[in-house]
């Protein structure tokens, strides 16, 4: 079996000249969001890198994120 990491890129709706931009429209996986992106839809480059690093943590934890498990 060969693992593929995905569901990244979001920094790629961001212009080259731009640092952050906003949006409406919520795309990724709950859990692997920044913060900001997920509350507010304000996003950049570091956006994928905070995902790609849950995904590391994982990885190397061996547990499963449950950063939006609400219980109760």
């Amino acid at each position: 079996m060969d693992t593929k990491i995905s569901d990244f890129g979001i920094a790629k709706l961001v212009g080259m000249d731009q640092t952050h931009c906003s949006t409406s429209r919520l795309v990724g996986t709950l859990g692997y969001m920044a913060q900001e992106y997920a509350m507010a839809g304000h996003f950049s480059v570091k956006s994928d890198v905070f995902s790609f690093g849950m995904i590391l943590l994982e990885i190397v934890s061996g547990q499963k994120n449950i950063s939006f498990h609400h219980s109760g």
